[in-house]
């Protein structure tokens, strides 16, 4: 029987089939009855699931993350759809095409990662174009890089979501950068490059995504700043120069990406190349979030449901 992606999937049907099964929580109705939350997802997203009447037994044998085999139908709730699960069953990892149930980049990951790669191969800056270069050279976590997603929840939450992000980053600094003759270009390109690198250590993305310990822990802006650091100083043991002015313009680049310490940023903005980089990386995330929206709305309303991130529904009709 052919999987049925979530995306597809409408109000009414019943539903027989497997699913990665990600944050289950045991919860109580206000009566006292035991029920699972949970979210079912496969390459194409993800559901909410709720499954009344549960047992503590079941929720303890439910992978976190892993595969279920689902059994249930799927309904309307406040304007979204949900899956009603009646029985779940843990599903062995070795019976499951991982891939399929992974959400993945509809562009070709080589083909940006070249691009991205010319780009940042242009830097004339001799400490950045050595970092830069010194990072391009780690193939492993180039690897990382390509596969990782750009987040959990709130943009680019699929396989190659890191690399999208980054490279269309770097696209927007390209067609922005003559506007601005007074903004450092290499810095931008190399504060773009290197900006979300710590994702790469501190999202897991293997079975399904969630945070390493180490990223709870630390968190990718600071592994970022870590690693610049590492590099230098391996560079420097090599008897490269690298300069600890650049260095520090790269680093408050790093630190102050995400723009307001609400938001999670040690530093704010205080060059014009940390507010290019900063309001180049909003945007990107914010369009795609929007994007996410809009496309991933099931309903046939102009508008999409309320989008906690955003702060509002979106309108998703086209004019003609």
């Amino acid at each position: 029987m052919a999987h049925r992606f979530v995306k597809e999937m409408t109000p009414g049907e019943t539903v027989n089939d497997i699913y990665m099964v990600r944050d289950p929580i045991l919860r109580s109705t206000t009566r006292g009855d035991l029920y699972i939350a949970m979210f079912l997802c496969d390459r194409t997203g993800q559901l909410n699931g709720r499954m009344w009447q549960a047992t503590e037994n079941i929720y303890k044998s439910l992978p976190k993350p892993g595969f279920v085999h689902v059994k249930g139908r799927s309904e309307l709730y406040q304007d979204n759809l949900q899956i009603v699960v009646n029985t779940v069953t843990p599903i062995d990892p070795s019976k499951v095409a991982v891939e399929d149930f992974l959400a993945h980049t509809s562009n070709d990951i080589g083909q940006m990662f070249n691009e991205l790669k010319e780009v940042v191969g242009s830097i004339e800056n001799a400490s950045l174009k050595a970092l830069t270069e010194a990072f391009l050279a780690d193939t492993e976590m180039m690897e990382n890089f390509c596969r990782a997603p750009g987040g959990m929840k709130m943009h680019h939450g699929y396989i190659g979501g890191l690399l999208e992000h980054t490279h269309s980053m770097m696209r927007v600094a390209q067609s922005i950068l003559p506007l601005y003759p007074h903004v450092q270009r290499d810095l931008v390109l190399a504060g773009i490059f290197l900006h979300d690198m710590g994702k790469t250590e501190e999202l897991s993305y293997d079975m399904a995504f969630s945070y390493t310990d180490s990223g709870q822990l630390i968190g990718h802006i600071n592994k970022t700043l870590v690693m610049i650091h590492k590099r230098a100083d391996a560079l420097r043991s090599q008897g490269v120069t690298i300069s600890e002015e650049v260095l520090d313009a790269l680093g408050h680049i790093i630190l102050s990406h995400h723009g307001q310490y609400e938001f999670g940023s040690p530093k704010l903005p205080a060059t014009a190349e940390a507010f290019m980089v900063y309001y180049i990386d909003d945007l990107d995330a914010k369009m795609n979030q929007v994007n996410a929206a809009i496309e991933g709305e099931l309903s046939d309303s102009n508008w999409t449901a309320w989008q906690n991130p955003l702060q509002t529904r979106l309108y998703r009709k086209r004019i003609e």
